[in-house]
């Protein structure tokens, strides 16, 4: 499995995770370093947003636990921020760009405090920080989606949290805004934060991450890029997909990877 974390900032301990008595997760054991940059991939229906929504309570485990900081949740919930898909949200709802991203500061206030001009600068800063800081009195229903995308990240630097899980940051943005929120990414592991990132584009992976959780159902791999992005575990993960692997494969190889020969599973 190739994990080598000393000091983990998550501890997901055999987690069985299911709906409707179906399961979609099995037995996931995995652990993931500090100040790193970490993809989850895996064909649709691996469990790549179930993984999320369980680490942050969001479903109820069948079984195992996991730890943050080596406490729990609620111990720790001001240190985690959570990028839901940007289809689960109700962009209809009536809140300007600056709106959304101040609801990154609640966390810090009190109980039945409102938040003021601290508050204000704070959002403003996470605006700027995504280049949105000029359409902070827009409406979030009149941007478009890699606007919306950039507010939604927005909220959560706002919030400064230490771990941010983020379901599919990517999708449906287009290149700018892409290669805009990989930089935004990287300067935040850079400052010692973690952040976990649901992807599926396997080409762009082994640029984007020190770090890569392969999955489908049940835990493939999880350790440094390098390792865990090779042909073998990733034919394990996708099921024998040859044509998308030997695309892979061939990218691999001009990066120089580490390869090892497998042969084809046949269907």
């Amino acid at each position: 499995m190739i994990q080598h974390v000393t000091e983990p900032v998550l501890e997901v301990h055999d987690v069985t995770v299911s709906y409707q008595r179906k399961p979609v997760l099995w037995d996931v054991d995995l652990t993931l370093p500090s100040q790193a940059l970490v993809g989850i991939i895996g064909p649709n229906g691996a469990g790549k947003s179930t993984l999320i929504k369980a680490i942050m309570g969001l479903l109820p485990l069948n079984s195992g636990y996991v730890e943050l900081f080596g406490k729990s949740l609620k111990e720790v919930r001001h240190r985690v921020s959570y990028v839901p898909q940007r289809e689960s949200v109700d962009w209809d709802f009536p809140a300007s760009a600056l709106d959304v991203a101040m609801m990154g500061t609640y966390g810090q206030l009190g109980l039945f405090k409102r938040p003021g001009a601290r508050e204000r600068k704070l959002a403003m800063e996470a605006l700027e920080k995504v280049g949105m800081q000029d359409y902070a009195n827009r409406q979030i229903s009149q941007l478009s989606g890699g606007q919306q995308q950039r507010v939604f990240l927005s909220r959560a630097l706002a919030q400064d949290a230490d771990l941010y899980l983020m379901d599919e940051p990517f999708a449906g943005v287009d290149i700018a805004t892409e290669t805009a929120i990989i930089e935004l990414l990287r300067q935040m592991r850079e400052t010692g934060k973690t952040v976990v990132v649901v992807h599926h584009d396997l080409q762009s992976a082994q640029d984007y991450f020190d770090w890569t959780i392969l999955l489908n159902m049940r835990l493939v791999a999880s350790g440094p890029t390098h390792e865990t992005l090779t042909p073998d575990l990733l034919e394990k993960t996708y099921g024998g997909r040859l044509t998308e692997l030997s695309k892979v494969s061939e990218l691999l190889h001009k990066k120089n990877f580490p390869i090892r020969e497998t042969k084809p599973v046949r269907k």
